[in-house]
């Protein structure tokens, strides 16, 4: 029982959220807009819904993100360069090539296993035949294929048009093989998997004659 006779006639404190530093809160809220985009995509995705799930008011979402369309890049842009990075470590990770190949395939693999939504987001949108979608998408396929083609050029006698080529064939064997992996259930093992495709790719790269 209260000894304070006023204690009734108080009001309940309010406790405002703590305002989070502008960072934290852009990635909370691309956090909250790649769930619900991956569960409604682009174009069954609300604005609302997004402020819901990230627990703010549509202003404040609207301060950092003044459309949808705007969320959506700066969230697929942020994938991407995530994925860039992770792939250019791998191939930065030695200077045996043999072992460049397997590590970058093992990269990619991580990439759809750890992150399926930040996966289905880049690789499966509805809006990937958007000019800009399909632009940061090439982007990045281009840049990961050069990455590669140049190491081609610079270990055999191949020209650089023909390391391209073969950088961009290399890529794409990554990406529709770890696409595959997942949507297929996972049942193989992650390494074992990756490193199936990537003696495949080495098989083939490594009959190529080196420079010499």
């Amino acid at each position: 029982m209260s000894l304070d006779p006023s204690a009734k006639e108080r009001p309940a404190q309010r406790t405002t959220p703590a305002r989070l530093p502008r960072d934290e809160r852009r990635a909370q809220l691309l956090a909250s807009a790649l769930e619900v985009f991956v569960n409604h995509g682009y174009h069954g995705a609300a604005m609302d819904e997004i402020a819901v799930t990230a627990k703010v008011s549509k202003p404040v979402l609207y301060q950092h993100f003044p459309s949808k369309r705007e969320l959506y890049l700066a969230l697929l842009d942020s994938h991407l360069e995530a994925l860039t990075k992770m792939l250019v470590a791998a191939l930065n990770s030695t200077t045996d090539n043999k072992l460049r190949v397997q590590a970058t395939m093992k990269a990619y693999f991580h990439f759809m296993a750890n992150d399926d939504q930040a996966h289905r987001l880049v690789f499966e949108s509805d809006l990937v035949n958007d000019p800009e979608v399909a632009a940061r998408l090439e982007n990045f396929n281009a840049n990961y294929a050069d990455a590669i083609g140049q190491v081609i050029a610079e270990d055999t006698r191949l020209a650089p048009v023909e390391a391209t080529l073969l950088g961009r064939a290399l890529a794409g064997m990554a990406q529709v093989s770890a696409r595959y992996w997942l949507e297929a259930g996972g049942d193989l093992d992650i390494d074992v998997a990756s490193d199936l495709v990537y003696r495949l790719a080495w098989r083939g790269i490594s009959r190529f004659p080196k420079e010499s």
